[in-house]
């Protein structure tokens, strides 16, 4: 596996969302350099429900090193808030190293969500955030990329005081979450930029002010996130080869995916041992 911070060679870092092991094969075989194991695109795959906090770290730890077995591409693995309170953090740290993760994404979203966390997104405080941080750098040799959710709810100026508590603590990533507003971000790119990798969201449909990577690159974001692209595309393919057959059609597939997975050359391999 590459090591991960080489990968900040000047160059913008794309990060599609991939939900489980075919998804990822077929990101790396497109080149992409990292790859962004999701909780939404999990919980989408998994349990057909919203990302609202039902996974659990078992249901997670094992997502990831399905993936991990398959890719040697570095993953960059959501733990939310990572399950609870710090002696959660750390344990979740552990388990996501384990499972081949090389950088854990942890959020000061309260690790209880509320029905609609969606709209809410309730925060922790920044020092029980601070200890998060710390617990995780402790336990496993796994980077951090801390995430926080204030834009949705609070003024820029708290968003600055989380970030710089947040890098302090020792985070080895920033991502700001939800912020839209052009100066804000150029603020936030100026301060944060020359001391470590910024993170960025281009969710199709997000609130982004960046309509392209090179766009987003120029800004100062470093790591570009697209974490719904996969499974939305899968979605939607899925609908249309249905739509096809409910109408007594047979749908127009091509897609090879025994070679996608790679079957001929892993069987032959098999065959040696027959």
């Amino acid at each position: 596996m590459t090591h991960f911070p080489t990968l900040f060679d000047g160059r913008p870092l794309v990060a599609p969302g991939v939900h489980d092991a075919l998804s990822a094969v077929q990101a790396e075989a497109a080149g992409f350099r990292a790859l962004f194991v999701g909780g939404s695109g999990i919980a989408f795959s998994r349990l057909a429900r919203p990302d609202v906090g039902l996974l659990t770290l078992p249901e997670m730890a094992d997502a990831i090193a399905r993936i991990a077995d398959r890719v040697g591409t570095p993953l960059i693995a959501d733990a939310d808030s990572g399950f609870g309170n710090a002696a959660h953090v750390a344990r979740t740290a552990r388990a996501y190293a384990r499972a081949g993760a090389a950088v854990m994404q942890l959020e000061d979203q309260a690790p209880l969500k509320p029905v609609d966390a969606l709209a809410s997104r309730p925060l922790v405080s920044v020092a029980d955030m601070v200890g998060r941080i710390r617990a995780a750098k402790d336990a496993a040799s796994i980077l951090v990329s801390a995430r926080t959710d204030a834009p949705a709810t609070r003024p820029f100026a708290e968003t600055l005081d989380r970030a710089h508590a947040y890098v302090e603590a020792g985070a080895d990533l920033l991502f700001v979450e939800g912020l839209s507003d052009a100066a804000e971000l150029a603020h936030l790119a100026k301060t944060f930029g020359p001391r470590l990798p910024l993170v960025h969201n281009l969710m199709e449909g997000g609130r982004s002010p960046f309509a392209t990577v090179p766009e987003a690159h120029a800004a100062g974001f470093t790591l570009l996130l697209f974490p719904a692209t996969l499974i939305r595309a899968h979605v939607a393919a899925n609908a249309a080869a249905l739509a096809a057959l409910a109408d007594g059609r047979a749908p127009a597939i091509t897609a090879d995916v025994a070679a996608t997975i790679g079957a001929p050359a892993w069987l032959a391999a098999m065959a040696r041992y027959a």
